[in-house]
């Protein structure tokens, strides 16, 4: 179930799904997401779907990834992006070849240390990680090309105020009980918003586990 012909089926299914971007299906092909679940499930980890991590938290369904990854990315390498919500670590080793550095982090003490044993495990050393309040960012690396937010709930001001000029933020935003994923541009002037669909994501919580 971890061979490289499942990963290509699950590359088919997120193409017929209307991921387009080549470069973002290749990551996701390249990323080994077996390794970013508990043993046990390791055999549905290239399952088109959201599975758990512990903690009450979850990795996220490989669609969902992409879509998010390539409305960050539209079409461009950055060099700097902030993830909100390490989680498994799986989103920010699926961005690791795609930018030049990502920064992460997360709230969850115990996340962090397994995340950054998996990314050690990767090889990947543009990844640096942070045991951090999300809703603060990342102040002193600021400004980011961009900022990926893997959980729901208002967005911080703090974050949209860490974006660069250009520079695309994208997160579940609520809406009453629904979740919208919202890409939010910041402008010369402001900041332009565009609904990508509706979407399930853990809520984004303040302070530190």
């Amino acid at each position: 179930m971890t061979s490289e012909g499942t990963r290509k089926r699950l590359v088919e299914r997120l193409r017929a799904k209307g991921i387009g971007d080549e470069v973002v299906l290749s990551a996701i092909a390249g990323t080994p997401r077996h390794l970013f679940v508990d043993e046990a499930l390791s055999s549905r980890a290239y399952e088109d779907s959201a599975l758990p991590i512990g903690r009450g938290q979850t990795i996220s369904q490989p669609y969902v990834v992409a879509m998010m990854t390539q409305a960050l990315l539209n079409g461009r390498r950055l060099e700097k992006v902030l993830e909100v919500g390490t989680g498994s670590g799986y989103q920010a080793a699926v961005l690791s070849p795609l930018v030049d550095k990502v920064f992460t982090v997360e709230r969850i003490g115990e996340l962090v240390r397994i995340a950054r044993k998996r990314f050690h495990r990767l090889g990947l050393k543009n990844v640096y990680t942070r045991h951090s309040d999300g809703t603060l960012g990342w102040p002193s690396q600021a400004p980011f090309d961009g900022i990926l937010v893997t959980a729901g709930g208002r967005i911080p001001d703090a974050l949209t105020e860490q974006l660069a000029v250009g520079a695309r933020l994208v997160a579940p935003v609520s809406a009453g009980r629904v979740q919208e994923l919202t890409c939010i541009t910041r402008t010369e002037s402001g900041f332009e918003e565009e609904n990508l669909g509706a979407v399930t994501f853990v809520p984004l919580l303040e302070g530190l586990e």
